[in-house]
């Protein structure tokens, strides 16, 4: 038998609750536009994937290109589109491998099995606990949503899968004590993005990477929201001088084109051995060509400079802006990822700056989020934050008014 005929949003999974009333139909650069033809402002990027815009021209021609001669092969056959990504890659970073996938979970989700297996086939011991940190946000398959640090994620799905340990982040005597042997791996975004804007201190960094030489232990990196020019720099890891050994990239990789990857150090290359792991859809041609498009316009156009002193100037002119507003607690980040922390709940004010024809996003409940574009024009963005600078003032208590 058919099921009962549904039509619109009931024909879906409530599992998503659109925060924003609009329904988008159009972008370019910065800029979307609702069905009614409102104009917004963008200033979350889908949530740090469209960093060169919305459409971008390299991109979409590159798209057109694959589009007319080959869409989908399988990794039973060597893709030469995967092989440029991934020297691109290699060169942009501290990694000399790659493995393509589809989503920042499945990155992470490969990392874990990688750091796994490793440990296993290729040192022959019986390390697999893998320290993550509290607050952290790494993915919602099993593995991945086991290895955030945020409870919200987990409920309903237990049994949940063993060998993960969560300690305080930027707290280094904390993750010492929790290294055992068991543990191989830990695994970290140098700046927490899900759980509130969360930059790790430059002397808890250079601890991790210390710690992880002292006992034999892989770090592995999640840029999946720091990564591709958002900090400031092509990764995250780069603004402290530490290398990992385990690199997790999506969001935006493809400029809205579905990529994921996992990029490792050369001598891990036993760890994944043929047949070890695998993905129907990971590193199609057209995903790779998106890809290559997206890092040819971040090195042409020196985005991630760019994205540095926007990002310096932005945070300056919001503290400056917002220095006497009672409830303000910091203005923090790195590059055009940008958190304004309130002592109130901060969702009235991304709402009343949806109807101000502003778009903002949280991170947990007192973080107004900001993930621009790296190509937003200087006077949008710096207009755009004198705006929201504008209805946080009129705030109180949380409130918009």
């Amino acid at each position: 038998m058919g099921g009962i005929a549904v039509s619109g949003r009931e024909a879906l999974f409530p599992n998503y609750a659109p925060f924003f009333s609009a329904r988008l139909v159009k972008g370019k650069g910065s800029k979307v536009w609702d069905e009614n033809g409102r104009e917004y402002l963008d200033l979350m990027s889908g949530i740090a994937v469209t960093g060169l815009g919305h459409a971008p021209d390299a991109v979409k021609q590159a798209l057109i290109d694959q589009l007319e001669n080959l869409w989908h092969v399988s990794n039973l056959f060597e893709i030469p589109g995967q092989e440029k990504l991934a020297s691109m890659l290699a060169e942009a970073g501290c990694a000399d491998l790659a493995f393509f996938c589809n989503s920042g979970a499945e990155a992470n989700e490969a990392a874990i099995k990688l750091a796994r297996r490793y440990n296993r086939k290729v040192l022959g011991n019986n390390r697999y606990e893998i320290i993550a940190f509290q607050s952290s946000f790494h993915g919602r398959t099993l593995a991945t949503l086991t290895a955030t640090g945020q409870d919200k994620v987990k409920d309903g799905f237990d049994p949940l899968p063993a060998g993960f340990v969560h300690v305080e982040y930027n707290n280094l005597e904390a993750l010492e004590a929790a290294i055992n042997d068991r543990t191989c791996a830990i695994i970290m975004e140098f700046v927490q993005g899900e759980g509130g804007v969360n930059p790790a201190g430059p002397a808890f960094a250079a601890g991790v990477k210390r710690l992880c030489e002292k006992h034999g232990l892989l770090l592995i990196a999640d840029e999946i929201q720091t990564g591709i020019g958002r900090t400031g720099q092509m990764f995250g890891y780069q603004h402290y001088g530490v290398e990992p050994d385990i690199i997790t990239l999506a969001k935006g990789l493809g400029s809205g084109f579905p990529i994921g990857a996992m990029l490792g150090k050369a001598f891990l290359r036993d760890g994944f051995s043929a047949g070890s792991h695998g993905s129907t859809f990971g590193g199609t041609p057209i995903a790779c060509s998106a890809a290559i498009a997206t890092l040819e316009t971040m090195k042409r156009e020196e985005l991630p400079k760019r994205a540095a002193r926007l990002g310096t100037e932005g945070m300056l002119r919001l503290r400056a802006a917002l220095a006497d507003h009672p409830e303000l607690v910091s203005v923090r980040g790195l590059g055009l990822l940008i958190g304004i922390e309130l002592a109130s709940p901060v969702t009235d004010i991304v709402m009343a700056a949806q109807k101000e024809g502003l778009l903002v996003i949280t991170a947990g409940p007192n973080v107004i989020r900001l993930l621009p574009a790296l190509t937003i024009g200087e006077d949008e963005w710096f207009g755009g934050l004198d705006a929201l600078a504008g209805i946080i003032l009129k705030s109180k208590n949380g409130v918009a008014v």
